[in-house]
């Protein structure tokens, strides 16, 4: 098993945090996993992706450029990675921020409302746990129960108190994903 992800968006997103979040929940599992972020040069609101590999076996690199997997979180990223996902891959995306479609017909594609639900949960900022909820039930490349236990190592013991509303927000997505699927839990 080797999952090749790509996740990007803007800076203040959470796109980073997703990645590492994944990384550490692979090591927790105890796979091979690379994490490699790229920013742009603004701090917030500039670009940001990152590339994940989650694997069985060893990473023989951490560049990801056909991707199993890419969880967009803006239109500009959408425009510059769909084309990154191999034929029969996964293609998640914030149909919150993005209001066109997928030109792609041989892949999974997957329309998240990320924003609105995080709305919905009274918190914003988790917007990004909401997409991270949908890629883990549509995947099941790690458990969230892995993801829940990374959680201080990506934020720190002082975020702790974060980790409830995180939790459901990931609820949020995965429920989302079984919606589309018609799936009801």
């Amino acid at each position: 098993m080797e999952e090749r992800i790509i996740i990007a968006g803007f800076g203040g997103q959470g796109v980073m945090a997703m990645g590492q979040l994944l990384t550490y929940a692979g090591m927790i599992e105890g796979k091979q996993v690379s994490w490699l972020p790229s920013y742009g040069p603004e701090m917030r609101g500039g670009t940001a992706n990152c590339n994940v590999v989650i694997s069985s076996d060893d990473v023989g690199s951490p560049v990801v450029l056909d991707a199993n997997t890419a969880i967009i979180m803006n239109k500009p990223s959408l425009d510059k990675f769909e084309n990154s996902v191999v034929k029969g891959g996964k293609l998640f995306i914030n149909s919150s921020l993005i209001d066109r479609k997928s030109e792609r017909d041989d892949i999974e594609i997957y329309y998240v409302p990320c924003n609105e639900i995080a709305g919905e949960l009274g918190n914003a900022r988790v917007a990004n746990m909401v997409m991270l909820g949908a890629y883990l039930e549509a995947t099941k490349v790690v458990s969230v129960d892995s993801v829940l236990a990374g959680f201080t190592k990506v934020f720190g013991e002082g975020k702790a108190h974060l980790l409830p509303i995180n939790k459901e927000a990931i609820e949020k997505g995965a429920e989302a994903i079984r919606k589309q699927a018609g799936v009801t839990a």
